[in-house]
């Protein structure tokens, strides 16, 4: 009877353990951006021209479980005085409090509160964008271009009404559309796999050589 309930003990615990390293393997890890291939652009259309432009600089907290993407979420930080659409003059307007009004609202932010994975390729996902202090749910539609164990790619479009987020300034000369379209292209990296890669890669540097004497 001993060795029976022994054996039942060891049972459970096997399967406990087996539970626990499943729950590890399924945990979300944290993801950074590539920087040399991420970007967020966008389009706004007016009646002179269509300025493209994008975001130079943004940051965000990304946790991926690879297993289960639905169980992922991003925070997305843009800081809006990083805006660049090729032109100093249009771009400080841009700036100013007829658009973005960075000096008041230095960020623009998304957070994440639930993503739906449509097929293998394709994801939606739902969030609170901020502009201004004033805050929308949106619907992200997203293309998943490859997802693997240290990385992956992620892009797509959508389009929001500037008037939504207290962008009212128009102009009579180059009337500009309510609609904007945003696109954005992220490669994101495991940071631990990252941070084990710049190890290896200092670890392989030549160490430098001390100056030796000749006189020995």
């Amino acid at each position: 009877m001993m060795h029976w309930r022994l054996g039942v003990r060891m049972l459970f615990l096997a399967g406990l353990l087996a539970a626990l390293a499943a729950t590890a393997q399924a945990e979300r890890q944290p993801f950074v951006f590539d920087r040399a291939h991420s970007q967020i652009n966008f389009v706004a259309d007016a009646l002179l021209i269509s300025a493209h432009g994008y975001f130079e600089r943004f940051d965000g907290e990304i946790l991926v479980d690879r297993q289960n993407l639905e169980n992922s979420s991003i925070r997305l930080v843009v800081e809006a005085a990083s805006i660049n659409t090729r032109n100093e003059r249009r771009d400080n307007h841009l700036r100013s409090a007829d658009f973005f009004d960075a000096a008041n609202h230095p960020q623009i932010t998304f957070t994440s509160t639930a993503i739906r994975r449509v097929d293998e390729k394709n994801a939606i996902i739902t969030g609170e964008l901020t502009i201004r202090g004033n805050t929308r749910t949106i619907e992200v539609p997203t293309q998943i271009v490859f997802l693997r164990d240290t990385g992956g790619r992620f892009r797509g479009q959508f389009q929001i009404n500037r008037k939504e987020f207290g962008i009212n300034y128009n102009s009579a000369m180059n009337p500009i559309d309510d609609v904007v379209t945003v696109q954005f292209d992220f490669h994101l990296v495991d940071q631990q796999a990252m941070e084990q890669r710049r190890q290896q890669r200092q670890q392989q540097q030549p160490q430098q050589q001390q100056p030796g004497n000749p006189g020995r």
